[in-house]
């Protein structure tokens, strides 16, 4: 029979199955491998020894009982055996620093575990009991993780920090579940007027190339872009990236082919697909881009090229660019937080080779070079979404980390000696 054909069943086992993921988020373990089978030599005779602190076969039997009413997979014995060795290991430490968890402090983290499962604190250990569970070895259980627990947040709470970059990549990693990421050659020919009827026609010809070598070899020749020395080579790029109307031009690209000539300010752009690939999730759709630009005369000139890398080596942030045009005009900067609709192409299609805080200095504006920073991708469930929540999921994980690392060093300091 279906477990969850019987109402009564069906809910007992779900109500478990909630405890089991409450559990799991309590408890921060580290796996000491397989373990030989329980001692034989009395219910409650030591099976290990830790530190000359005594693991009974008791002990043993009764947290198997428990995590098999969490029904938690794998070998129940095994995973026992892990958690009664860590568990002296947090003992000792906690009684080094001298933490307890006091009878009110206990009895109340008892009931909030219970209540993860919608039952009261007496029915949850009616519902135990009638699997063998004794109210002490939930007590055991409760009162070590969540002492362990409170030691990690005092101990690594204040070292530990989650910026704003990580609550966005955390927000951006809740897209769909189909992501397309694109491996493209990239040409921009430069096309000022007197040259833009030459540019447009050297762009129809190249536009018809299938062969990757070919195309390489013109962007080496007529390419505007750095990325002329590897042949106009890009990495793998989420299409996401890159501005909503050539997403669809981009889509219909077999390997090999190349798009048709994009005017851009100043240039034809021209992109070859080399290969293309599903990923397991969609980066979220981007709802707004950050972007600076700041202006150096003198485009096209050496001084302006050393003076694009000289703020490029003075700037990390799109902050620090206030810095660089302390005193300068104020049209010299522009810094704005649009949709990615409202960006120029060419704009757009130079931010979509960079991650946030990246620059690039290949655009130009009535004799002026342009270098662009992206200051953030803003994803479209970022807008409304609780980053606290995120937040807090992302320090928890990182104190997890501290916790194990804790933990490991314990256990390599510790005389563990099965009986």
């Amino acid at each position: 029979m279906r477990r969850d054909n019987h109402p009564k069943m069906g809910a007992r086992m779900r109500a478990m199955d909630f405890v089991k993921a409450a559990a799991l988020g309590l408890v921060l373990t580290a796996p000491l491998g397989a373990a030989p089978a329980m001692a034989q030599s009395g219910l409650f005779a030591p099976a290990i020894m830790v530190d000359g602190s005594a693991v009974t076969n008791y002990e043993l039997d009764q947290r198997a009982r428990l995590l098999s009413a969490f029904n938690t997979p794998g070998d129940t014995a095994a995973e026992a055996r892990e958690q009664l060795v860590e568990d002296k290991l947090k003992l000792r430490e906690l009684q080094r620093v001298g933490m307890t968890l006091t009878d009110e402090g206990l009895q109340t983290a008892m009931e909030e575990f219970a209540g993860r499962a919608n039952l009261s604190l007496d029915a949850f250990l009616a519902q135990l009991a009638s699997q063998g569970v004794a109210r002490e070895t939930l007590r055991d259980y409760v009162k070590v993780n969540v002492s362990w627990r409170d030691y990690v947040r005092r101990r690594f709470g204040s070292d530990v920090e989650v910026t704003e970059g990580e609550v966005d990549a955390a927000l951006a990693r809740t897209g769909g579940p189909d992501a397309l990421e694109l491996l493209l050659s990239e040409i921009i020919i430069p096309a000022p007027p007197q040259r833009a009827q030459a540019a447009m026609a050297r762009a129809q010809q190249i536009s018809r190339l299938r062969s990757t070598a070919a195309f390489e070899a013109e962007a080496r020749a007529v390419s505007a872009l750095p990325s002329r020395d590897q042949g106009g080579r890009l990495p793998w790029t989420p299409i996401t990236n890159f501005p909503e109307g050539l997403r669809g031009l981009l889509r219909t690209l077999e390997p090999g082919e190349v798009t048709q000539p994009l005017p851009i300010t100043n240039g034809v752009a021209l992109f070859q697909l080399r290969d293309i690939r599903e990923t397991p999730q969609a980066p979220a759709e981007i709802a707004e881009i950050d972007y600076a630009q700041f202006a150096i005369p003198g485009a096209g000139t050496a001084e302006a090229l050393a003076e694009a890398r000289r703020v490029d080596a003075v700037t990390d942030t799109c902050d620090d660019l206030y810095g660089v045009a302390k005193g300068l005009p104020a049209e010299r900067l522009a810094r704005q937080s649009v949709a990615p609709g409202a960006i120029p192409q060419d704009v757009a299609i130079e931010l979509a080779r960079l991650d946030a805080n990246e620059a690039s200095w290949n655009l130009t504006r009535d004799g002026a070079l342009l270098f662009t920073m992206l200051c953030a991708r803003t994803p479209a469930a970022a807008q409304g979404a609780d980053r606290d929540a995120v937040r807090n999921s992302l320090l928890n994980q990182k104190l997890a980390g501290q916790a194990d690392l804790l933990l490991a060093e314990l256990k390599a300091q510790a005389r563990i000696v099965p009986q």
